[in-house]
């Protein structure tokens, strides 16, 4: 007889790590996704879920919605310095 299979998860990378922490670039590695866009078939397990929802921005999973990351509405503007440059000039 054969087992019935194991339960997967389907995810997909959908925002790329740059601009993060390291950990999350390693979480996206150890998930063994190697390109933008790439889907995985990973085991439905708790150490898999939750390397998902620590970066959970970054990776859709089939059947739960993805949002993408919102951007700050309002920057704060930069204050400039009216100090003169001190090389001497």
């Amino acid at each position: 007889m054969e087992e019935p299979a194991a339960p997967t998860l389907r995810a997909t990378w959908k925002k790329s790590a740059i601009g993060y922490s390291a950990d999350k670039r390693a979480t996206i590695t150890s998930l063994g996704f190697r390109r933008l866009n790439e889907t995985r078939e990973l085991p439905d397990t708790e150490p898999v879920r939750g390397m998902l929802r620590k970066v959970s921005f970054l990776v859709a999973v089939e059947g739960e919605p993805w949002e993408p990351p919102k951007r700050a509405r309002f920057k704060m503007p930069r204050t400039r310095s009216n100090k003169k440059h001190s090389r001497g000039h």
